[in-house]
């Protein structure tokens, strides 16, 4: 039997996931098949789990694929010599981001992902606490620096955050139009201003 190059191996991994993601996007979880994702990457039905254990492996790895491109840019944000208010900004402003421009990954992850029996405890969950660490880190050092107030409720502040986020981009994952730029620059308002309204003059 004729050896399989290493690269050989990681362009059928790569065909089979990237067959997933579109399937999954177009089909949803239980909508699509191994058979579905094996067609669609040429490959057979047997072939795919020689690279995936099963089908939520394969889902798994679709966002995990995501959540590691995705914090790259958060990291590189967070670890930016820049002010408080900017850093916040930047994660907030990629976070819708990747609601709109990722939009089937972020779906799939509400509507089939976090809602599942298997999702507590699993690695898509430890993915995503990882993701939500990096806005805690950076509302930590503002507190360090004096600009966040010390007794502010860190995690309330992040729930906050990704939820109002989750709320108004959702009508964008199913697409519908959002103003990225608008959308980050309010939501850091709100949050620096809180609703009351501004003594005069203040900017």
């Amino acid at each position: 039997m004729p050896v399989i190059s290493a690269k050989r191996m990681q362009d059928r991994h790569d065909s089979i996931l990237g067959a997933a993601r579109e399937a999954f996007a177009q089909r949803g979880f239980e909508g699509t098949s191994i058979a579905d994702i094996a067609r669609a990457a040429g490959v057979s039905d047997g072939l795919v789990y020689r690279y995936f254990q099963n089908k939520r492996d394969l889902l798994n790895a679709v966002l995990t694929e995501f959540y590691e491109r995705t914090m790259v840019d958060l990291e590189a944000i967070a670890a930016r010599e820049a002010p408080f208010e900017v850093r916040l900004h930047g994660i907030i402003h990629r976070h819708i981001e990747a609601f709109v421009l990722e939009a089937d990954a972020c779906r799939l992850f509400i509507s089939e992902v976090r809602t599942a029996a298997d999702y507590q405890g699993s690695a898509v969950q430890q993915l995503n606490r990882r993701y939500t660490s990096i806005l805690v880190r950076i509302i930590e050092s503002g507190i360090a620096k004096g600009v966040v107030r010390s007794d502010i409720d860190i995690r309330l502040v992040r729930d906050v955050i990704f939820g109002a986020i989750e709320h108004r981009t959702w009508a964008a994952v199913n697409g519908r139009p959002l103003d990225i730029d608008a959308t980050a620059a309010g939501l850091v308002q709100l949050l620096r201003f809180g609703l009351m309204a501004r003594p005069e003059g203040e900017a």
